[in-house]
């Protein structure tokens, strides 16, 4: 009779605590919790982009339960070559480096900001100074030409779309000179402070310099904007642990409804963020079809 009376106990107590076994680290001996690297493109400059990141991995990391670590790449493309190398678990992508980091790594998107005006996209500028005499396409030739990277859809695909729509197919020996300066914010200082005769930009980019110093707006004009894009979204790499990416997705669609979370997207810019998917990147994916542009075979590497 005592046998079953502390069977039935025993039952009772498995049923109550769970049968899921709690993990305890051993006397002396804590659990480390998991590191996630996250990749950052370098669109402004990298004092800037950690400032602005910081307070949202920290952020992440007490909502997913594993530290969140940022590293600031020092060129787009470095994105992509260094992904699997330099261990990243995520990064914040461009429009076209996460094409093609999908097309070549099958890295997965989660989500993206919206701006505090209910805006989630950005497009790239042509910009010229107001007193440079560039009109048009035909006002370049000889000119110098101030690109991002070959890694951006504002910074490289744009201009390249609109000497392609102008019948320009070398670029290199219509213009001057053409260079690469790393940044939106160097490229559109460089067409400002007279190194370059144009050159190519963010919008957002471009709208935020101009709040902080208004000469840029009011010396500087624009001649053309490419289509719409994502703004730079959280993507993952494809074989990161599910529950952790179930998380991550979860804390950053939930941040608007919690106060701490309000308050790092304020200091963001952002107003909320939202769900994001592979639908969104097909205005990117047309835009290099009409320049012949193979998101498999392209050389991202600037010269």
């Amino acid at each position: 009779m005592m046998q079953k009376v502390l069977l039935v106990t025993c039952i009772f107590l498995i049923a109550v605590t769970g049968c899921k076994k709690t993990e305890t680290a051993p006397p002396g001996k804590t659990i480390e919790e998991p590191t996630l690297v996250i990749g950052l493109i370098p669109e402004e400059q990298i004092f800037d982009q950690v400032e602005r990141y910081t307070p949202l991995a920290n952020y992440l990391s007490k909502k997913v339960g594993a530290k969140i670590t940022l590293k600031v790449l020092s060129r787009y493309g470095n994105i992509i070559n260094n992904f699997v190398s330099m261990g990243l678990d995520g990064a914040f992508f461009g429009s076209f480096t996460y094409t093609l980091a999908h097309a070549r790594l099958g890295v997965e998107v989660l989500a993206r900001p919206e701006n505090v005006d209910g805006v989630s996209t950005y497009h790239g500028l042509i910009l010229v100074r107001k007193d440079s005499g560039i009109h048009t396409v035909k006002d370049m030739t000889g000119k110098r030409f101030a690109f991002v990277d070959k890694a951006t859809t504002a910074g490289y695909l744009l201009a390249l779309d609109y000497f392609y729509k102008n019948g320009i197919r070398d670029y290199k020996g219509y213009l001057k000179e053409a260079y690469f300066t790393g940044t939106h914010e160097d490229a559109i200082q460089d067409v400002l402070d007279r190194k370059a005769d144009i050159g190519v930009a963010k919008n957002t980019i471009y709208k935020r310099l101009g709040k902080e110093n208004p000469t840029i707006t009011k010396e500087l004009v624009v001649l053309e904007k490419s289509p719409d894009v994502p703004e730079n979204g959280l993507a993952v790499k494809k074989d990161l642990d599910v529950s952790i990416k179930k998380r991550l997705k979860e804390a950053l669609l939930g941040m608007h409804d919690d106060p701490e979370g309000a308050t790092v997207l304020k200091n963001f810019g952002a107003k909320r963020f939202i769900e994001t998917t592979d639908r969104d990147y097909e205005p990117v994916i047309a835009y290099a079809k009409v320049i012949g542009l193979n998101l498999s075979t392209y050389d991202y590497m600037n010269e």
